[in-house]
């Protein structure tokens, strides 16, 4: 069992909060936020069916790696014989401007109003040092380069710095191959599964906070009840050996298993049979254990003092 995404956690937690709560207009902007960005990193990996070079090469997405208390999360690494392309994804619309006098970065929205955001150059430079520090510490003879991607479709660059390692969606494979065929053919052949496996190997996954410690959200302020995902209403009500929606009938042998994820996305890291069953409007305690003991959890403590967590991945 794994936590939400957050668009996924989000999405539930709006549900699961009153109409009028003061922190639903930040969320639901967020949330908005959130799903650009993943239909924009959607668009830029459907992209590269359009890429292709003369030799192998593989891309990895999302890729969560650490030096030391040094953490970073690459959107996608390029491997390829010659060079490693880090590839930043960025969702940002309306017109783009760059002051190259200033340093400034930032842009102009529909309404004209002006928004200054971190130079994504920045950004990419960064992950570009960290990935060289980190072959180097691997002996991996491989140069790094990278790419930004602005994957809006509603985005114009008004200003842009003469050779700037940054485009539109559309234009990333050509990008991509001009950067590649920069770099000049290796004489010895370096096995880019190797190196993939090993970027794999040492991934070291962002650990999310539970929303409500996120956004410092009361858990009381949490409506209670098993979601229907047919109707997306708090109605599902136990019966026998499933659950049945009391507004629309929908069936769901497994809705409690959702219910769990969304407790551990949003509410908080641990839970009990109590907060079990008070999350799941359950009223029988066998029932919660018996559910609670066919999840993949870990647990600590026996019988009533026993609490269930995420399990680690190994």
């Amino acid at each position: 069992m794994k936590r939400l995404t957050e668009n996924e956690a989000l999405e539930t937690l709006l549900l699961r909060l009153a109409d009028g709560h003061p922190q639903r207009i930040f969320l639901e902007n967020r949330l908005y936020r959130t799903a650009g960005g993943e239909r924009g990193e959607a668009r830029l990996q459907s992209r590269f069916k359009e890429f292709w070079i003369d030799g192998d090469f593989k891309v990895l997405w999302d890729v969560s790696l650490a030096l030391g208390d040094w953490k970073v999360q690459l959107d996608g690494i390029l491997l390829t014989e010659r060079c490693a392309l880090v590839i930043e994804s960025k969702n940002i619309s309306g017109e783009i401007h760059f002051n190259e006098a200033t340093g400034e970065f930032f842009r102009l929205n529909l309404n004209g109003e002006k928004t200054v955001l971190e130079d994504p150059r920045v950004q990419l430079s960064k992950h570009i040092r960290f990935l060289t520090r980190w072959f180097a510490q691997h002996k991996i003879p491989l140069p790094v380069s990278g790419l930004a991607v602005f994957t809006s479709k509603h985005c114009e660059f008004i200003t842009k710095p003469p050779g700037a390692p940054i485009c539109k969606t559309y234009q990333m494979p050509d990008y991509l191959l001009k950067m590649w065929q920069s770099h000049p053919p290796k004489t010895a052949r370096l096995h880019i599964a190797k190196v993939s496996k090993l970027l794999l190997a040492n991934q070291t996954p962002f650990k999310r906070q539970p929303l409500c410690r996120q956004y410092t959200i009361n858990p009381s302020d949490i409506k209670t009840g098993v979601l229907c995902r047919a109707c997306s209403t708090l109605s599902m009500q136990r019966e026998k050996r499933g659950w049945t929606c009391t507004r629309c009938g929908e069936r769901d042998a497994a809705a409690h298993v959702h219910a769990a994820r969304e407790y551990f996305s949003i509410v908080d890291d641990s839970l009990t049979n109590r907060d079990f069953r008070k999350f799941c409007k359950l009223e029988s305690r066998s029932v919660a254990s018996r559910l609670l003991s066919k999840l993949e959890l870990d647990t600590t403590g026996e019988w009533k003092s026993c609490v269930y967590r995420l399990q680690k991945k190994k």
